[in-house]
């Protein structure tokens, strides 16, 4: 080999290092290291004020606080499993509630003049240019007992002689929260992939005698099935973990998952419980990015 292909050899690995290290460097620090250290310490004993207690005794032939104790209590009493189940089963309600209100925004932005997409997408990402935890607040005042909203639905229920609800500090206000704060994360992929669709493929289904609803069902939503695998798993795996808006909004028997971990870590100090807690919460993501992947690939591969 030349030296003029062992410098352009040299260049193509730097340029690679130089592409692939940043992210990698990223993974590394912010993810592969804290599981790590979360894996350790879902293995030890809690200290006698928190945290972690020593891993050595006074005699240095003895090793103490490595333990299976936490996976054994998780698995032996059935109140964490609910708690994820339920977990499971509001994300998963959330996710559906995001779909149905966001695909069809996200056909109108696709099939609307070029030169009012961006517009229409700057809408729909607008709110994130306000603080997260104002947002939340902000639906206290619009679930409060005294709030429009309230009166309006427990004036209704009045009409046929039912008394009267709290939607404040309930599963309904997280449920709306979670929607409100997520949509936009369905939204964007959804956009992104239907306005990629090829026209003439709805034109030649007309063309074949298909009807608007067949042309729906058997080409555009097909294809549009790798943006909704993408929008499920962005809505689906925050609101899995979500504890900043059942503390806010929810009651007392609102607890999910990320409430729990977050309880474990900073209320009773159980840190080795609150990483077991986190592994199999992170195991459960990773499993349902892995699942929303090859789903979406292998819906895009025939598409």
């Amino acid at each position: 080999m030349t030296d003029s292909g062992h410098k352009h050899t040299r260049a193509a690995r730097l340029a690679k290092y130089l592409m692939g290290g940043p992210p990698l460097l990223f993974l590394l620090l912010l993810f592969a290291v804290p599981s790590v250290i979360m894996v350790l310490a879902s293995f030890r004993y809690p200290g006698e004020f928190g945290g972690l207690a020593p891993l050595t005794a006074a005699d240095p032939n003895t090793l103490q606080g490595v333990t299976l104790e936490t996976y054994q209590f998780f698995f032996s009493d059935l109140i964490y499993i609910k708690v994820f189940i339920k977990s499971f089963f509001m994300a998963l309600a959330t996710t559906l509630i995001c779909l149905i209100m966001a695909y069809p925004l996200a056909l109108l932005i696709a099939l609307s003049p070029k030169k009012n997409r961006n517009l229409m997408v700057l809408m729909v990402i607008l709110p994130f240019a306000s603080n997260f935890l104002i947002r939340v607040y902000a639906w206290m005042i619009i679930l409060g007992p005294q709030s429009v909203l309230s009166q309006l639905v427990n004036n209704f229920l009045h009409l046929f002689g039912n008394a009267p609800v709290h939607l404040l500090f309930s599963p309904f206000a997280v449920l709306i929260a979670m929607v409100y704060v997520h949509l936009p994360f369905m939204v964007l992929p959804l956009y992104s992939n239907l306005e990629k669709h090829d026209p003439s493929l709805l034109d030649a289904a007309q063309d074949l005698g298909a009807n608007g609803w067949q042309r729906f069902w058997r080409v555009t939503f097909p294809l549009s099935l790798p943006g909704i695998f993408s929008g499920s798993a962005l809505v689906f795996i925050p609101v899995l973990g979500m504890f900043a808006i059942p503390d806010i909004l929810g009651g007392t028997g609102d607890m999910l998952i990320g409430n729990l971990i977050k309880e474990q870590f900073i209320g009773t100090r159980d840190w080795p419980f609150g990483s077991t807690l986190s592994i199999m919460l992170t195991i459960a993501v990773l499993l349902i990015a892995w699942l929303a992947a090859k789903l979406g690939g292998h819906r895009g591969h025939y598409a």
